[in-house]
């Protein structure tokens, strides 16, 4: 069987790979299996969205599907994707839906699953979905009458209410601190203003004035060039780059030098290590994380559990073992004494919060943490040829082959991205020329037998 869900929901070009008659189904598939244990009350769905041209579209075939269920919609419109996992348990729905495709450019969009606790829903919930969408299953029962789903209204207070609670998560004062924001003109671009602004911060916005089609466009956490930029012309204390959907962060020190997701875990388990607030002092993070990340970790006296790489991965291996802090390079990281996701506004006031408290600068505690030199490069694929690099003898061959002549001071790491049509190869050691070069080789042959 195929699989609809990737990595982090169901993506692709909007009206095109996912259309709206997808969502209907989709809509439809997902009412009757998380409604179908409802004996006595009426499922409700929370629905948000992000700034997409796409999302109305998606969101009114997505709402159809489940009110043909009997399942009533709660329309809570352009909020992140944690504020979702957040508020479908304000507002006790049955579950919560976010259209988005994060960091993905405008045409791409996404549908992903939240259940009643602000958890994604697990592979059991995707599998059953699957199932009925791949074998055409008419789930609907055609249903009539009183029995039919309706659109009742939110509150005006859904984005208020995530606001008061990321601003709960803090108890440091930040006031006057100057701080840069890039919004990637995505679903943070109201609230991340309100929450700042109601915290006494001098705020700069960049990148926040979304119009359906300007999401993630050469901005956001995967392009914060701009952002550093305009932290050192502003003097600002530091800026925070959000993705589209508002779930991961990279951060800027007063340098205008980056501070990714490792540098970010490491500076706020320090925090959480003096806070008595880490539980074993155990920290999650992937197989992707910096050898740098690793060894900063083991001196601060904290084990680290590796897992795949996937932000629902962490979260799992957390769960499992008590973990409170766990994420990923790329800025996903989950404060789980908080929230139940990763959240890029939470994150960068968690991060704020410690910066206040070691009574350092932000390039004075980034620079404490020495990570080994990484490229990482995109082989661009056709998407159903993602993970045939794996069966190919010259390319496994020739990554074995670069892993030894590395050694113990290097690391290859090529996956297929859960996400995109892409191969992502990335290679971290000593000579950043060396290593640019052995990435750039086998980018091209991936991309030569595969695209």
């Amino acid at each position: 069987m195929g699989r609809l869900f990737g990595t982090d929901g169901v993506r692709g070009i909007a009206n095109s790979e996912l259309t709206p008659e997808l969502a209907f189904k989709l809509g439809k598939a997902s009412g009757h299996v998380l409604g179908k244990n409802k004996h006595k009350e009426r499922p409700v769905f929370l629905i948000g969205k992000d700034t997409r041209l796409s999302g109305d579209m998606l969101e009114d075939a997505m709402s159809a599907g489940l009110m043909a269920t009997g399942v009533n919609v709660i329309k809570v419109g352009v909020l992140p994707t944690p504020a979702i996992a957040h508020l479908v348990r304000e507002y006790k729905a049955d579950a919560g839906i976010i259209i988005s495709a994060s960091h993905n450019s405008f045409e791409y969009n996404g549908i992903k699953f939240f259940g009643s606790e602000g958890f994604k829903l697990d592979d059991d919930f995707e599998d059953q979905v699957e199932t009925i969408l791949l074998r055409d299953i008419d789930v609907n029962s055609h249903i009539t009458g009183e029995r039919i789903g309706k659109c009742l209204d939110a509150d005006d207070e859904a984005e208020m209410k995530y606001a008061r609670f990321l601003e709960s998560a803090i108890d440091e004062s930040v006031e006057g601190m100057k701080i840069i924001i890039d919004c990637a003109n995505g679903a943070t671009s109201h609230v991340a203003q309100t929450v700042f602004t109601d915290l006494g911060v001098e705020l700069v916005l960049i990148n926040s004035n979304p119009d359906g089609l300007n999401i993630n466009e050469r901005c956001g956490s995967t392009h914060p060039e701009q952002l550093q930029k305009e932290v050192v012309e502003q003097g600002a204390a530091m800026g925070f780059a959000f993705d589209g959907d508002g779930d991961r962060v990279i951060a800027v020190d007063q340098k205008g030098n980056l501070i990714d997701g490792d540098k970010i875990m490491c500076i706020c388990a320090r925090m959480m290590i003096k806070r008595g607030e880490l539980a074993n002092n155990v920290v999650t993070a992937t197989k992707m994380s910096n050898a740098g990340f690793f060894r900063h970790m083991k001196k601060m006296g904290c084990d680290v559990e590796v897992t795949q790489v996937g932000d629902r991965y962490v979260l799992e291996r957390m769960l499992e073992t008590g973990s409170k802090l766990g994420g990923e390079q790329s800025g996903h990281v989950i404060f789980l004494n908080h929230a139940t996701t990763g959240d890029g506004i939470l994150t960068s006031l968690q991060l704020m919060q410690a910066i206040k408290e070691s009574g350092k600068t932000a390039s004075q505690l980034s620079d404490e943490i020495e990570l080994f030199p990484q490229v990482l490069k995109n082989a661009r694929v056709k998407e159903e040829n993602k993970g045939d690099f794996l069966k190919d003898e010259e390319i496994c061959g020739r990554i074995e082959e670069i892993r030894e002549e590395l050694g113990e001071s290097g690391k290859v790491f090529v996956r297929p991205s859960g996400t995109e049509s892409l191969v992502r190869v990335m290679i971290e050691g000593e000579n950043l020329e060396v290593i640019t070069a052995y990435a750039q080789e086998l980018t091209r042959l991936i991309t030569k037998r595969f695209s």
